[in-house]
């Protein structure tokens, strides 16, 4: 086997430092003020450089070398971040290179990777780390010259004067390696951008196309054994276990029954696959064993209940709802759903006496270690965490399950162990979407101006399944949003962008319907709020309205809007993560049956560091919210989920994606989140396009096991 080629610290420092007289530039990645710099000394660099927390490098070479602290799953980070710091820098961005860092909470902060809060949060790190590069390697090349450092220029990697060349970047590292760091630098305006914005290729391209060990499932040590483990139905314990069958398979060196968990440890996973199926395991009841017509029956009540949690109270809700010329009323649901990453889950553990490697996929790396370190009662000091790149994680890789799972078997057995799942293990393992059901309320007066609104959500393990603040929260004089919960045996997680995944289509496909009851267009009626809101504000905005009036008329703009009678038109906009998207859904009636052409959006994310990984972003977002809004759904009976692989647990497939139009708003906002906010305002456009085109309202998801779609062939097809 393969061993995957692991880089840490020392080898990042061996490529910084390939030749003596590099310059090196710390800067910290930490804290929310400016990120103060030090230029580094070849000894400082080599002995890991305590004081500073992060490095950009420059080699006599040219090369350019950072480290990058956030775990890579697909948002495209480790090739945005060098690319902010070479736009800076003037760098060649083909001399620019990226590692990836392992867990160091003394050197950098929030490494992890959820919220789509990484850009965000390092772009004036990055900004200023690679302007603070040339500022030194300008005034290095400005003395050698005895000119003015006004007169030089940088452009891939050259310095000019006057516009003649003069040094390559390398030439004059020594001595820009002598000076000291200044407190403040310059930034570029935008405007001057030549790398931001442009569309390079991913930097792990050629890697992950060679079929390179990048992944977790790829990890090998030698002397390693491999896991799998039987886990128990929701709301069950063991009661016995017959080993004996499993004992026998070729391949199998042990069966460890641990916690509520049965371990079957051998050399390789196929031996284990067979064997795991051989186990004989009796449960009995731990506490509830709940189904899924137990959660609509939970959800009807708790919408009725009077223990709600009030979230956000505006005005006299109860006197408008009384003196309303009219009252729309509608509940929404929505179902558990698996996180289903193409790679399911798998750690690699060593615990060696006081000390524990951990190495695989995870969001959380700080998590893993936490909570290894309590498991184990090892000071976090003595654990040590190296981030693979992630097969996808939507949030499942937040959670230490499989992390610790790992950690506790390599502790009993006393080897190291990769503990690998199934796609059956991983989608019954748990951590779901949470169940959620909404009722919406809306009060129009006798001109159709909404003059109340009420929204309670019932979730299940779902905390808040409410985002009080959201829009049209501030639009309303009279308001009241509420949150209720029933906790269950069913374990929950953050799901791609959390709660408003599915919030987002029932508030927008609910104000469809009261924009249809005051007569209003679905667009209009929404602008109408939002300069209610800008006007006359109620309380607390938490939402930024221009930049959201920006996507709703641009994305009106770009899909012709109303304006062609032959295609039938759902709207959708929402704020999530710091971004605002708008879509909208177009469907045309062909041999009586609706097809759906296309999906435009609009999207303000601020400044679009890389076009190709924002258009991946927002495209796939689009596909994600599409697929599971039309067709999955995950369902139990007596705790035990009854969807295990992707045989029933249906996914969209690649001839069922229509074309996709994305768009962006220049608002001239430093870069804000792209990873999910452009998922959750898909499904309510579909549904919204649906009912304008059949005159069937949509509430439930999945949308082909309502009753209102059940005659319904929705076709797509790209136009």
């Amino acid at each position: 086997m393969e061993k995957i080629l692991k880089t840490n610290r020392r080898d990042f420092l061996k490529v910084a430092a390939t030749a003596t007289g590099g310059l090196f530039i710390g800067f910290y990645w930490s804290g929310c003020d400016s990120p103060k710099m030090k230029v580094l000394t070849d000894e400082e660099v080599l002995s890991q450089a305590l004081d500073f927390n992060a490095y950009l490098s420059i080699s006599p070479s040219g090369d350019v070398v950072i480290y990058s602290p956030n775990p890579e799953l697909g948002q495209n980070i480790m090739t945005s971040f060098p690319m902010i710091v070479a736009e800076e820098l003037d760098a060649d961005w083909s001399k620019v290179r990226v590692f990836q860092a392992p867990l160091d909470n003394e050197k950098y902060d929030r490494q992890l990777t959820g919220g789509s809060g990484a850009m965000p949060h390092s772009w004036e790190r990055l900004r200023k780390a690679g302007a603070t590069a040339k500022h030194l390697l300008l005034t290095a090349a400005a003395t050698k010259l005895g000119v003015s450092f006004d007169e030089l220029s940088a452009d891939k990697g050259i310095i000019y004067h006057n516009g003649k060349k003069k040094f390559e970047f390398g030439e004059v590292v020594a001595d820009a390696a002598k000076l000291t760091a200044p407190d403040e630098v310059k930034l570029k305006d935008p405007k001057d951008f030549k790398i931001i914005g442009t569309p390079v290729k991913n930097v792990v391209n050629k890697a992950m196309f060679t079929g390179k060990p990048l992944y977790g499932l790829d990890f090998y040590r030698e002397g390693m054994v491999h896991a799998m483990i039987q886990r128990p139905p929701f709301g069950m314990k063991i009661k016995s276990v017959d080993d004996s069958a499993a004992r026998s398979v070729s391949g199998v060196t042990d069966v460890v029954v641990f916690k509520n968990n049965v371990a079957v440890v051998g050399t390789s996973t196929w031996p284990l696959i067979k064997a795991k199926r051989q186990l004989r395991i009796e449960y009995e009841p731990d506490g509830a064993l709940e189904s899924s017509f137990d959660h609509d029956r939970i959800m009807k009540e708790l919408l009725d209940s009077k223990n709600a949690q009030v979230m956000r109270k505006d005005g006299d809700v109860e006197a408008a709802f009384k003196t309303a010329a009219q009252v729309i009323t509608s509940e929404y649901q929505c179902p558990f759903l698996s996180h289903a990453p193409m790679e399911p889950q798998n750690f690699f553990a060593h615990v060696k006496g006081d000390k524990v490697e951990l190495v695989g996929p995870t969001q959380t790396p700080d998590r893993a270690r936490m909570e290894t370190a309590q498991l184990l009662g090892i000071p976090t000091e003595n654990i040590t965490v190296e981030i693979t790149r992630l097969g996808g994680g939507f949030g499942r890789r937040l959670r230490a399950d499989f992390v610790v799972e790992a950690a506790e078997l390599s502790k009993i057995l006393d080897k190291p162990v990769k503990v690998s799942w199934t796609r059956e293990d991983d989608m019954t393992g748990g951590a779901y979407r949470p169940a959620v059901r909404y009722r919406f309320q809306a009060a129009l007066d006798d001109k159709g101006n909404m003059i109340a609104y009420k929204l309670r959500g019932a979730g299940i393990n779902a905390g808040n399944s409410t985002r009080e603040n959201n829009f049209p929260s501030g639009a309303v004089d009279n308001l009241l949003i509420e949150n209720i919960e029933h906790r269950s045996p069913i374990t929950t997680n953050a799901w791609r962008a959390p709660i408003t995944n599915f919030l987002a289509y029932a508030e927008q496909s609910f104000l469809d319907e009261v924009a249809l009851a005051a007569k209003k267009d679905p667009v209009k009626f929404r602008l109408e709020l939002l300069e209610r809101a800008k006007k006359n504000p109620v309380g607390e905005i938490h939402y930024d309205i221009d930049r959201m009036i920006g996507v709703i008329e641009t994305a009106a703009e770009k899909s012709n809007w109303g304006k062609n009678k032959d295609v039938m038109q759902g709207f959708s906009v929402y704020f999530s993560h710091r971004s605002y998207v708008a879509q909208v859904a177009d469907i045309v009636m062909e041999g009586g049956q609706p097809v759906l052409k296309k999906i435009t959006a609009a999207t303000d994310c601020g400044i679009v560091v890389h076009p190709t990984g924002a258009n991946h972003q927002v495209r796939g977002g689009i596909v994600d919210g599409m697929g599971h809004a039309m067709f999955t759904n995950m369902t139990f009976e007596n705790g035990l989920p009854k969807q295990r692989n992707f045989d029933t647990y249906r996914l969209i497939r690649m001839k069922e994606v229509p074309e996709i139009d994305v768009h962006y708003v220049d608002s001239g906002y430093d870069p804000t989140g792209l990873g999910e906010p452009a998922l959750p305002p898909t499904g309510g456009a579909i549904a919204n396009a649906i009912f304008a085109a059949t005159g069937r309202r949509l509430r439930s998801q999945p949308f082909i096991e309502q009753k209102e779609f059940s005659d319904i062939k929705l076709q797509i097809r790209r136009t």
